[in-house]
């Protein structure tokens, strides 16, 4: 077991999570960079937990925070595009 905390790492990669809108599907994630191999078996799991969920979906919150402890495990860092505009 390692001394190092997942938190104290570099990030590996770096993905981009889109909604695309009310029509499925409603989701696209995009590798900026890193590990391709990385970012296709998260790619897989992210689709996975959102393919039929539309961002205002209570469902939608759950695994949101699912998605963002994974990529904190895979040290993948994250942002995320959900088409509304910030203030």
């Amino acid at each position: 077991m390692s001394d190092v905390a997942p938190a104290d790492l570099p990030p590996r990669a770096h993905a981009r999570i889109v909604y695309l809108g009310p029509v499925s599907p409603h989701w696209e994630v995009y590798g900026d960079w890193g590990d391709r191999t990385v970012l296709d078996e998260f790619r897989a799991r992210v689709l996975a937990r959102l393919v039929l969920l539309p961002r205002d979906d209570p469902q939608f919150r759950r695994n949101r925070e699912r998605i963002v402890r994974d990529a904190e495990r895979e040290l993948i860092s994250l942002e995320w595009d959900l088409g509304i505009p910030e203030d």
